[in-house]
């Protein structure tokens, strides 16, 4: 159980904010206008269901409008309250600035168990709650861009542009209202995967800085690390999937609601997420041990820990007992900021979630560009690439045909290298680059400043400074 005394999660990313700001050398009340949240729109909207009128509230919190528009997700649960959406906000400014993404930070949330509506009573609901803060401009292709969050997904984000088009029926940029569309809505391939597959960008490229591995006392590369996974959602399951397919690393215990699964050979993550959605929890998956209270296993011996759940859940009960050399924050906050002081103390290398799980920014921010451009990435030059490509091949066969060289092409090779960059490869290819310049960044920091500690504070100082030259240069 959480220690009450402890701060909460508004307060914990203020104090790891402040924390990063006595190394800066700031102006005068600069820090304080960056830290505040702008405004918080709170919203209490009703909805005829089941014959009675259901009252529902939501928020939208604008932290910071230094770059617009502002971004963020929408989360719907039945815990949302207004110190949350604005503590996530806050995290959207500071990740965005971090990761290079044209905007300003938001974030809204509905208190709502979405798991109680039947699909057609959530759209009700949700048409209602787009329609409520899309007539204030806080939904809005160039002032504030959602996207989803715990709880939403690309069903909700489709029915949000829909309302907004219908209510902005000249708008030409209304797809660009929100990101993390369906494809047949203005969507773009890779978004659904994106914190995920950001989580692996991630770790990839902290495996490329011997360094700083050497720090976790970990060596050599993601293959065979022994790794927990705290959360089986989007995140968590495509972070499992993309490591474990393409980085050989073996996924050892999923931590879920119901409790954990244990097995030192390793988990399939699909066939986890198929027993998931077959019998409504872990318990009784096939060939591993269940352990009915999961907290204790983030507490397990692993070389990765990926909490990609909810905030809080590594926090001053149990850090001390905490033995991973590396967690990667894939959720936002699941370290308290008294947690993160104890993790330090014991040398726990802790890759912080306004860098680790900024995919999703980052890939909303190509849909944004997509939806404004109104051109899918790869239309204009993925057959010009091929044309190129075979006036190569064809030399090279041509030159392989002369038995006095003695060298051939392999089989396969022609049709690898004819393939022009089709959306999907350019996604993947522009996060990739997103999160290795953010982390080259990011560690630059962390050596150059014998100060700095850890990664986290290294992350918010390059965040910060960037937000300050923005509200520079508007003459702050």
């Amino acid at each position: 159980m959480l220690d009450t005394k402890e701060p909460g999660f508004r307060e914990n990313v203020d104090l790891m904010f402040r924390r990063a700001v006595a190394h800066l050398d700031l102006p005068p009340g600069l820090a304080e206008k960056i830290q505040i949240c702008n405004s918080t729109y709170t919203v209490r909207f009703g909805v005829r269901l089941r014959g009675k009128i259901e009252t529902f509230v939501g928020y939208r919190a604008v932290h910071s409008e230094h770059m617009e528009p502002v971004k963020g997700g929408i989360r719907y649960a039945p815990e949302v309250h207004q110190n949350e959406v604005e503590a996530l906000a806050a995290l959207m400014t500071y990740k965005c600035a971090l990761v290079e993404t044209p905007f300003g930070g938001s974030k809204g949330g509905l208190c709502i168990d979405p798991r109680k509506y039947e699909e057609h009573e959530l759209e009700q609901i949700t048409r209602r709650f787009a329609y409520e803060l899309a007539k204030r401009d806080l939904i809005h292709p160039a002032q504030n861009v959602p996207a989803p969050d715990m709880g939403t997904g690309e069903r909700e984000m489709a029915w949000i542009a829909d309302q907004y088009a219908r209510m902005n029926t000249t708008d030409i940029n209304a797809r660009a209202c929100v990101t993390g569309k369906p494809l047949n809505s203005g969507g773009i391939k890779g978004r659904v995967e994106a914190t995920g597959r950001g989580v692996q960008y991630a770790l990839r490229e902290f495996f490329r800085h011997p360094d700083d591995v050497a720090k976790t006392g970990l060596s050599g590369t993601l293959a065979g690390k022994r790794v927990i996974v705290q959360g089986l959602g989007n995140v968590g399951y495509h972070a499992a999937k993309f490591l474990r397919e393409e980085d050989d690393a073996r996924i050892t215990a999923v931590i879920e609601r119901d409790g954990a699964v244990i097995s030192k050979d390793g988990i399939d993550p699909d066939a986890l997420r198929d027993w998931i959605a077959q019998n409504g929890g872990v318990k009784g998956f096939p060939d591993a041990e269940f352990v009915q209270d999961g907290a204790d296993v983030l507490e397990a011996d692993c070389d990765i820990l990926i909490p990609a759940a909810l905030e809080g859940v590594i926090n001053v009960n149990n850090a001390g007992r905490i033995r991973a050399p590396l967690i990667i924050e894939a959720a936002n906050g699941p370290i308290t900021a008294s947690a993160d002081d104890i993790l330090r103390d014991k040398g726990i290398v802790v890759i912080p979630d306004l860098y680790a799980n900024a995919g999703g920014v980052t890939v909303s921010y190509f849909e944004w560009v997509k939806n404004l451009s109104h051109i899918r990435f790869g239309r204009m030059q993925r057959r010009n690439e091929e044309a190129h490509a075979l006036l190569l091949v064809s030399e090279l066969e041509r030159l392989s045909a002369d038995k006095e060289l003695g060298w051939e092409l392999k089989p396969d090779f022609k049709k690898r290298y004819l393939q022009g960059a089709d959306e999907l490869q350019l996604v993947r290819s522009g996060l990739d680059d997103t999160m290795r310049v953010a982390y080259q960044n990011i560690s630059e920091e962390w050596h150059r400043r014998p100060d700095v500690k850890d990664l986290r504070t290294a992350a918010f100082i390059v965040a910060i400074e960037r937000v300050a030259a923005s509200y520079r240069a508007k003459g702050l």
